[in-house]
């Protein structure tokens, strides 16, 4: 059995965490780095009148992708070390080329996918997600994705004390100009936010009502196992409106949860809708007991549950790749 891991060189420590559980398992698995395509791997893709060819070619490692039994979609960045000093619509044209014949090959591999790429896509959709959850029975935040000023104000003023936090929909950071990074978090909305939301008309915003948190949980699902992990965001200030401000300093607070079985078994309906293998879900536990469901990442990460509280994530991932059935 050999599995094929879409990713890129910069990938946290999840691919070697799950190749590892793979060969263990008796498994064989070959690392995809999309960023190294095409400037330092090969892709030779022959349609014949009597024959086809697959080979990806990495160095001394070629790989026949007709043999691959198992792909895992884990994360893309096709075109990464394509020079920047290239022409700009030059290499734009090099970059999209190269996603089109990336895509078209992921999509030709005949192989158990976990998840195929368009399940992942559709999945993202944070809207269908708060939809989905609602219908399947979950709680949900009362939630408001607007460009208009003045609904904003009338949203926060129906949310009362507990008031409202932003977020965004799509995933990005903002770069300084060293080239730095700043992940955009959620954050909460001031009185002299709501008085300043003319920058609305150039990009609309979420805005949700304020969540009491007395857990903050992650729960993983691969297949049908669900694993669950809780902290307590609220030891730190910081860590209060987004426990990631402070992932590193809680990384050691994570704690197995035990997740009520009728949560459970909306979870599994909300994957089932979206035909998910695999899913990184964020719930809040409320003061008062309510489990307030924020959203799903369909390839969301969970190394550092292997490492406290010692969730076996990446053993499930590799003999789901491997076995094909989901338990």
């Amino acid at each position: 059995m050999t599995v094929l891991i879409i990713t890129h060189s910069q990938d946290n420590e999840s691919i070697a965490l799950v190749i590892k559980a793979i060969e263990a398992q008796g498994g064989k698995a070959f690392r995809f780095d999309t960023d190294r395509f095409p400037t330092e791997l090969s892709l030779d893709i022959y349609y014949g009148k009597k024959s086809k060819q697959l080979i990806l070619e990495c160095g001394e490692n070629n790989l026949d992708l007709d043999r691959v039994s198992a792909v895992w979609y884990r994360r893309i960045a096709i075109g990464g070390k394509i020079p920047s000093t290239m022409n700009r619509q030059l290499r734009q044209a090099s970059v999209q080329e190269s996603r089109a014949t990336i895509g078209g090959v992921i999509a030709s591999i005949k192989g158990f996918h976990l998840d195929p790429v368009v399940n992942i896509r559709r999945a993202e959709n944070k809207q269908l997600q708060l939809q989905v959850a609602q219908e399947v029975g979950l709680d949900i935040p009362p939630t408001l994705i607007t460009n208009n000023p003045q609904v904003v104000k009338q949203f926060a003023q129906e949310c009362g004390e507990e008031g409202i936090i932003t977020k965004m929909l799509s995933s990005f950071a903002i770069y300084d100009h060293q080239g730095r990074d700043h992940v955009v978090f959620t954050n909460p909305v001031t009185t002299e936010d709501l008085e300043n939301l003319d920058g609305l008309r150039f990009c609309p915003m979420t805005f949700q009502e304020n969540m009491p948190k007395a857990l903050e949980l992650r729960v993983t699902i691969v297949g049908k196992r669900i694993f669950a992990a809780a902290v307590d965001s609220q030891v730190l200030q910081k860590a209060t409106y987004d426990w990631r401000r402070q992932g590193m300093a809680l990384l050691s607070a994570w704690q197995p949860y035990n997740l009520p079985e009728d949560i459970s078994e909306k979870l599994l309906k909300l994957m089932a809708y979206f035909n998910l293998n695999y899913g990184a879900i964020d719930i809040i536990f409320t003061p008062d007991g309510r489990y307030v469901f924020l959203e799903v990442n369909p390839v969301g990460e969970f190394f550092w549950l292997e490492h406290c509280p010692g969730l076996p994530i990446s053993q499930a991932i590799a003999k789901l790749l491997l076995t094909q059935k989901v338990i």
